[in-house]
């Protein structure tokens, strides 16, 4: 699973650009799926049909990631650029970038002013995304149409996954590709003669900007339980908000709410029950600052019963997330003994309990 997601992470898919990695997914599932289609916005649905009857559950991860977008291209050959999705300001100075292009992956920074020049400047300002540029080593907008960079190419961050210390891994865009790594190890693992009724594992696009996707893909599918498995921002770091409701190393959240979904009674016990019996780590999740695919997945049709797995993380939407690997590994038991749990869609009516 952990090499899984380093392939995942080396890809560049910003919200409305996961071409790439629709291609990674689409050869993996080959292999896995009984079938899986691509919709008009680039959501990909997997079906599992388990051996015996039972209720359809829809699990969704997005695959776009925190990027950009170049937005014009100086005379002097410095790239301006546009966000796609939440980024904050303050770190992006000095990150490394690249840009796909229809040429390959191209090199850049975004620059910044040398530390000579500070005492010329207010130290405290910070500086827009609109105020700042793009560094490619072009001398000029020729040289820059040279290496096929165009307007409209999409940027990612240019950092490699990478270990840190003993259990936990660094790297860009494990949100959400943390959680397209577990989805796809599950429906590989899942022996369909243990399944009761149909997985549709969906792998949505533009979660970043509005569950776009998620709405979508709602839409084509009539599912009687719904989970979004995604990364969460953990609260045990010393800055003066942080209240260590949620840490790493403590195992996959539960999610009880957030601002897009006050989650199912029956889906969050549930999970509880199993984690507890399986002697899973978890946290309850309460963290209105998020949303997830399932906040659009509850309100499709007739209301489905919907819940999230969260995998911690720290310093999310920047180019060094942190996970601790046993949460990873600790969300993948979690899912899968959920999915394998299902008998009958009537085990999670709104008066079930």
């Amino acid at each position: 699973m952990e090499q899984t997601l380093r392939d995942l992470t080396d890809v560049i898919g910003p919200c409305g650009y996961e071409h790439d990695v629709v291609r990674y997914i689409s050869k993996r599932l080959d292999a896995i799926a009984a079938e899986y289609r691509v919709d008009g916005v680039g959501n990909i649905i997997a079906t599992v049909h388990g051996a015996h009857p039972g209720p359809s559950i829809l699990v969704s991860t997005h695959m776009d990631e925190v990027g950009f977008v170049v937005k014009k291209i100086e005379s002097n050959g410095l790239l301006r650029f546009e966000k796609l999705g939440g980024h904050d300001d303050r770190i992006l100075l000095a990150q490394r970038v690249n840009i796909a292009t229809k040429m390959g992956y191209r090199n850049g920074v975004i620059g910044t002013i040398s530390a000579h020049m500070v005492k010329f400047d207010d130290p405290s300002k910070i500086r827009k995304h609109q105020s700042l540029y793009i560094d490619v080593g072009a001398r000029n907008r020729e040289e820059v149409e040279t290496l096929g960079i165009q307007v409209g190419d999409p940027i990612g961050f240019a950092t490699q996954m990478q270990t840190l210390g003993e259990e936990r891994l660094v790297g860009k865009s494990f949100d959400d590709r943390a959680g397209c790594a577990v989805l796809l190890e599950t429906l590989a693992d899942i022996d369909r003669h243990d399944l009761y009724g149909t997985v549709y594992g969906v792998f949505s696009v533009q979660e970043e900007v509005g569950l776009r996707g998620a709405r979508v893909s709602a839409a084509q599918v009539q599912a009687d339980v719904a989970l979004a498995v995604d990364t969460t921002a953990v609260s045990d770091t010393p800055e003066e908000m942080m209240d260590a409701t949620l840490e790493l190393g403590k195992g996959p959240g539960i999610k009880v709410m957030d601002f897009s979904l006050i989650a199912s009674r029956a889906v969050r016990e549930r999970m509880v029950k199993l984690a507890e019996e399986e002697s899973i780590p978890h946290q309850l999740e309460v963290f209105p600052g998020i949303g997830t695919d399932a906040g659009e997945l509850s309100l499709s049709g007739a209301g489905v019963p919907s819940g999230v797995i969260s995998i911690p993380t720290r310093y999310a939407h920047s180019p060094v997330e942190v996970m601790d690997r046993r949460d990873f590994e600790n969300t993948a038991r979690l899912l899968k003994a959920f999915i394998l749990s299902m008998r009958d869609k009537s085990e999670f009516a709104f008066l079930a309990l």
